[in-house]
């Protein structure tokens, strides 16, 4: 893999791909024609997708990437994923990891995500099957840098459960709902067995980031297809892996503050 090309890989992050979603989740959802759109530039770009796998696999030093990677995420388990969703990414020979909030997906389950058409457990290994790996994003969607070593314990260890239950096989990544994490995060999420967490950080990856703090770029519902191929080219966007700046630590402390007072809120 030349070294341009590896110090910029873009991995995107999906939510719903909807053309009429709930307003919670709205700025962060596209339509299924702008996401096709999407799929095309990335499908032209000469970039070759993988899944978190493989950049685990690399960044562990088990496998080289090929060149130009781009990996394509989604995150939470929208109704649309096992359908539209992995058809278009199944049309294209596009591979992608999903991560599922559990409680969101199972009958019965609770989670702090608002309400909005969600895909079900029981779809998870036809969801495999069409191609795309399946990874974790937490029971209840939590700010994991909030909780207590017991709750954030729960978080990964029960999700992670779940998942391997309807797969019948491991489940090895992770990724923080709002991209939230901590050092404590980070080594809970190892010791839980998670090869890889992604986070937010809307910046690109790169052969050289953290296999705990994986950076993506979140697409916005007014992002362009100029902007996607701008990240394809390497540009518009910083490069993990970089330290935390003040106003993310300022940040993660109010926020820890605000769950000591008020419990375990979705902070949309």
């Amino acid at each position: 893999m030349s070294e341009a090309w590896a110090r910029h890989i873009p991995v995107f992050l999906y939510h719903a791909v909807m053309d009429d979603p709930p307003s919670w989740i709205a700025e962060f959802s596209v339509t299924p024609k702008e996401f096709a759109a999407h799929l095309d530039a990335i499908a032209d770009s000469g970039r070759k997708p993988v899944t978190i796998g493989a950049l685990a696999d690399h960044l562990a030093r088990r496998a080289p990437l090929p060149p130009r990677p781009v990996l394509l995420t989604f995150d939470d388990g929208f109704a649309d994923l096992p359908g539209p969703t992995a058809e278009a990414l199944a049309g294209r020979a596009l591979p992608a990891t999903a991560y599922l909030t559990t409680g969101a997906i199972t009958p019965g389950g609770r989670s702090l995500l608002p309400p909005a058409p969600m895909m079900t457990l029981d779809a998870v290994a036809a969801l495999e099957r069409s191609g795309m790996e399946i990874g974790s994003h937490t029971v209840t969607h939590a700010q994991l840098d909030t909780l207590s070593t017991e709750d954030l314990a729960y978080e990964l260890r029960t999700s992670k459960a779940v998942l391997e239950d309807a797969l019948g096989h491991p489940v090895r990544h992770l990724a923080y709902p709002h991209g939230y994490n901590s050092a404590k995060v980070r080594a809970l999420s190892a010791r839980a067995g998670y090869e890889t967490a992604t986070a937010v950080r809307h910046a690109l990856s790169s052969d050289r980031d953290e296999r705990y703090r994986i950076a993506r770029l979140i697409v916005r519902r007014g992002h362009t297809v100029a902007d996607v191929e701008g990240w394809l080219a390497g540009d518009g966007a910083r490069t993990a892996p970089y330290r935390d700046g003040p106003k993310t630590v300022g940040w993660r402390w109010y926020r820890r503050a605000r769950a000591v007072l008020h419990g375990p809120v979705f902070p949309g």
